[in-house]
């Protein structure tokens, strides 16, 4: 009889930075559903090349994928009086809290027990403080939040060429329209 697989819920930012999250997850023996939710990504175009990009990748690594809303006044929100922080200060904050409190959200009425993301593997973002969300999230919901450092043993490099042999859609910005 073949054992049944954990599952977990991968937060994806974007296809370049979840191929390889998905591709190290399957190999630790995970089953691996992908949740795009990312309101914070301006404009709606952008969002939908971000969004394609992402069902190309998860169609090529055999994955299921279910699809936030996106609902960009869910970010503005959440945002409220930051608009004029910096990148990587109390907005990005407030932007990480909503997308993995969403994930926890979803995670929770699947019954997943754990959920990680795959912004972790930017070189633009702080694996600690996204850590550190992820578990005070996780302990509201009585999940595990898996804080794997998705960089490491050339994570970056190695999501960077899943991304190129599929030709995916490359964006320039984390999305935000107060980045731009």
């Amino acid at each position: 009889m073949k054992q049944p697989k954990n599952k977990i819920l991968l937060h994806a930012c974007c296809a370049i930075c979840s191929g390889y999250p998905i591709s190290l997850l399957k190999d630790m023996g995970y089953e691996v559903i992908v949740y795009f939710y990312n309101p914070n990504i301006y404009p709606k175009e952008e969002y939908e090349k971000r969004l394609n990009a992402e069902r190309i990748l998860c169609d090529y690594m055999n994955c299921e994928l279910i699809e936030g809303d996106y609902n960009p006044e869910e970010f503005y929100k959440a945002a409220k009086g930051l608009e004029q922080e910096p990148e990587k200060g109390k907005r990005c904050d407030k932007c990480f809290e909503l997308r993995l409190s969403k994930t926890a959200d979803l995670a929770k009425q699947l019954n997943i027990k754990e959920f990680t993301t795959s912004i972790v593997i930017s070189p633009h973002k702080n694996f600690e403080k996204l850590t550190r969300i992820g578990e005070l999230t996780a302990q509201k919901y009585n999940l595990n939040y898996k804080a794997i450092d998705f960089k490491k043993q050339d994570g970056f490099l190695k999501t960077n060429n899943i991304s190129k042999k599929l030709n995916l859609y490359r964006q320039n910005y984390c999305g935000c329209k107060f980045c731009l």
